[in-house]
């Protein structure tokens, strides 16, 4: 399964599944990252961490471990 560190620059992603557990995916949840979501990859910094994307029309930084927690 794709997940969020496996997009590219540009590309628009809808959520599929957070897998994860405890306190990290309530972490995820609360920043608006949730089933169903629509994510844009805005940047990706040249080491791969962190990965900006925009959510619900706001900017996040995700860490490379966060963002492969999230299947697209």
């Amino acid at each position: 399964m794709a997940t969020l560190r496996d997009a590219k620059v540009g590309d628009t992603v809808t959520v599929k599944k957070l897998t994860g557990e405890g306190a990290v995916k309530r972490r995820i949840m609360d920043m608006g990252i949730t089933k169903g979501t629509e994510i844009y990859i805005r940047k990706v910094a040249p080491l791969g961490d962190p990965v900006e994307v925009t959510v619900r029309g706001y900017e996040l930084s995700l860490r490379k471990e966060d963002a492969e927690m999230v299947e697209i």
